[in-house]
């Protein structure tokens, strides 16, 4: 018998993402329920990004903090820039910014904001220009803590994370009759979603599974 035969658990990712999850957990048994609470949304104005991707040469780090933002800058490049060197927060970050050409030079061993900031190393970014493509809404440690460093950073909104128009009947479905086993988030701006959709008297009714400690923050808020 494989280990997750007879649980049926909730992918939350967006559509184009959720298969990097749900593959594996049919793999070993599972019945994948599909429901995206996260789309991927251009800027709300293109130009900035646009601005910045033109201008990269000019900047000593580039910073991503997830393969969203990978993906949006790189879209926006003519080439890939040769002066700055690149910092990712976790492996599936970094494996998408080597896959639009970029050479990596750091990747935190966790996975965390926090762990990019002392993989940077005290005093060696002073003065330095940094160029964050990030999401509309997000934490916003890396820059605060980089200038406080003495850094000159500028933050361009790359993408945004949207709710798709079908996600409220779909959740609803889903959480009517037999409940799903178990629900997985890979973002705070999902498990914010769900809980904002189905409620979280439903969600305390399953378990939860989540990517990280920034997004187990987010579900413990909710009080789950």
């Amino acid at each position: 018998m494989r280990p997750l035969e007879g649980l049926r658990i909730v992918v939350t990712r967006s559509r184009e993402q959720s298969e990097a999850l749900a593959t594996p957990l049919r793999e070993l048994g599972a019945e994948v329920i599909l429901l995206p609470v996260i789309a991927i949304a251009p800027p709300a104005e293109i130009e900035p990004l646009r601005r910045a991707a033109l201008s990269c040469d000019h900047y000593d780090w580039i910073v991503f903090t997830s393969a969203n933002a990978v993906s949006a800058f790189a879209a926006e490049l003519l080439h890939v820039p040769q002066k700055p060197r690149i910092a990712t927060v976790g492996a599936a970050t970094r494996e998408c910014a080597k896959k639009h050409g970029f050479t990596v030079s750091l990747t935190p061993e966790e996975y965390v904001a926090e762990s990019l900031i002392e993989a940077f190393g005290t005093g060696s970014i002073f003065d330095c220009r940094i160029l964050i493509p990030s999401a509309a809404v997000t934490r916003d440690v890396i820059s605060q803590e980089l200038r406080n460093r003495g850094a000159q950073v500028d933050v361009i909104e790359a993408y945004r994370n949207v709710l798709p128009p079908e996600a409220a009947l779909q959740a609803s479905t889903v959480f009517r009759g037999r409940y799903p086993d178990w629900v997985t988030f890979a973002s705070s701006s999902a498990a914010s979603n769900l809980a904002g959709l189905v409620g979280t008297e439903a969600l305390q009714r399953v378990k939860i599974a989540t990517i990280g400690p920034i997004t187990s923050n987010t579900v413990r808020q909710h009080g789950l």
